[in-house]
């Protein structure tokens, strides 16, 4: 191996591989984002995902009421109160989201080799050869041999359930497809991507203002994941729009990468936003097969340099239905772990899974392992490269302290922090051991009343790989 991102020694022990893995006193560093849903919203199921290491509980508002994610999220307080862990809030929003409505809920199956008609007429009754869509301008945005995809979970390898489509013709505001394999889509709602045409819609819509201005400031969220980001105005817009909201000046705002115009705007959106998302089930659309590894590994490493948080979508689809990941599913955890990623996200095996806390479980002994033979020195390196002799002093001390607990083999790095911004510059060096936050509240008042800060720095430090934390009383 003439460069490797491993810490293996050559030749690798194949005993040490079969001895069983050692229990940790800290669970694994790289944190997990649990999508909470039916499968997962009961006070007992939220404990046990709690208990398996998910440290961001992410509430999707592509489906769902306010009224049923309330009453999931006071499961979740409850969960937190009795388990006694600390679990960050993310709002996911819907974005300029496509979809097929289906008003009657009957299963449509689609034959592949024949022919389908998407129209914006929504008055029109969902069947095997006509499908009503939320948007008037398809027409307008594709041509001729464009491939569009139509799933209830987009991606998830099952051609069953999800259907390719290809453009044929465009007849006024319809858009005539082939079927290109047979599916029978069920449900109300569907979404469809098509690949690598710009959709003109607004990135925070009239409707997740809505939620955000309701169930948002009535939660005080942590992280907005601000779906199909764009542009950096993208991020700017929606920063302007908590800033003005009671409560969520402080909330984070994560830009979620999910096309083409994302990742040409990727340099411009990092700088602006506070982490990113990875949506790799629809870049996986909008990017040649091919590609999407690529995509990945550069994308996580300018966050990495960058200091800020980056979260992997997409790994473990099959434990949505089984207990155990695929092969290749557990080797892509541990890639993702060794490119440098501080998050998994976990959709569908979490929300609509039958194995929810399984899942968060499995993925967070991968992640461990991968820790265990993370190539630190060559990190540390590569960091310190990019940040250059022009360092602050604050990073300085940073980076020092990292270097100085490697050396010295401590168990633990431990930081005293008001704003959180210490303990996020450890973070961005990777120290092999965990980064214990104590955060001091501050007192502050405007005039009318007394309040502590420090809850949205502790929730946000729970995004970063290898920091842990500690509340101090006030």
């Amino acid at each position: 191996m003439h460069s490797s991102n491993l810490r293996l020694e050559e030749p690798i022990r194949m005993a040490s591989i079969l001895e069983p893995s050692k229990p940790n006193f800290f669970p694994a560093m790289t944190k997990i984002v649990g999508t909470l849903g039916p499968k997962s919203r009961t006070v007992e199921i939220i404990s046990g995902c709690l208990n398996a290491g998910m440290s961001v509980a992410r509430f999707d508002f592509s489906w769902g009421d306010t009224e049923f994610h309330q009453e999931t999220l006071d499961n979740l307080k409850k969960a937190i109160k009795s388990m006694k862990k600390l679990c960050a809030v993310m709002l996911d929003t819907v974005g300029p989201e496509l979809q097929v409505v289906n008003k009657s809920e009957h299963p449509i199956s689609l034959q592949a080799d024949t022919m389908v008609v998407l129209t914006p007429d929504q008055d029109k009754e969902a069947s095997s050869n006509l499908l009503p869509i939320n948007f008037h301008g398809l027409s307008k945005a594709v041509k001729k041999g464009d491939t569009i995809f139509i799933g209830q979970y987009l991606f998830t390898g099952n051609e069953t359930t999800s259907v390719w489509l290809e453009v044929d013709e465009v007849k006024g505001e319809d858009v005539v497809c082939m079927i290109k394999n047979s599916a029978t889509l069920s449900g109300q709602l569907y979404t469809f991507h098509v690949s690598q045409i710009h959709i003109d819609l607004p990135t925070l819509t009239d409707k997740d203002k809505e939620v955000i201005r309701t169930w948002g400031v009535r939660n005080s969220i942590d992280i907005l994941s601000l779906s199909y980001t764009r542009h950096a105005e993208d991020i700017r817009h929606a920063r302007d729009y908590l800033s003005k909201l009671d409560g969520l000046d402080q909330t984070q705002i994560f830009a979620k990468i999910e096309n083409i115009e994302g990742l040409k705007h990727f340099d411009e959106i990092l700088q602006e936003a506070d982490g990113v998302i990875l949506s790799r089930g629809t870049l996986g659309i909008d990017l040649p097969s091919e590609k999407v590894f690529l995509f990945q590994k550069a994308a996580i490493y300018k966050c990495n340099v960058a200091g800020k948080p980056v979260v992997v979508t997409r790994v473990v689809d099959s434990m949505a239905d089984n207990l155990r990941p695929t092969r290749a599913e557990a080797t892509d955890v541990a890639n993702a772990v060794l490119d440098g990623c501080d998050a998994i996200l976990l959709g569908a095996e979490t929300l609509r899974g039958f194995y929810p806390v399984e899942s968060i479980s499995t993925v967070g002994r991968i992640c461990s392992e991968a820790e265990k033979v993370f190539n630190q020195d060559l990190y540390f390196k590569k960091t310190s490269k990019h940040v250059g002799e022009e360092i602050s002093h604050l990073e300085s001390i940073a980076s020092s302290a990292v270097r100085a607990a490697i050396v010295v083999k401590a168990s633990v790095i431990i930081c005293f922090t008001s704003s959180g911004r210490a303990a996020r510059l450890i973070a961005k060096y990777r120290p092999t051991m965990p980064i214990l936050s104590v955060v001091i509240p501050q007192l502050k008042t405007n005039q009318l009343r007394w309040t502590f800060t420090g809850a949205f720095e502790v929730q946000y430090l729970l995004c970063f790989s290898s920091c842990s934390w500690l509340p101090l009383p006030s």
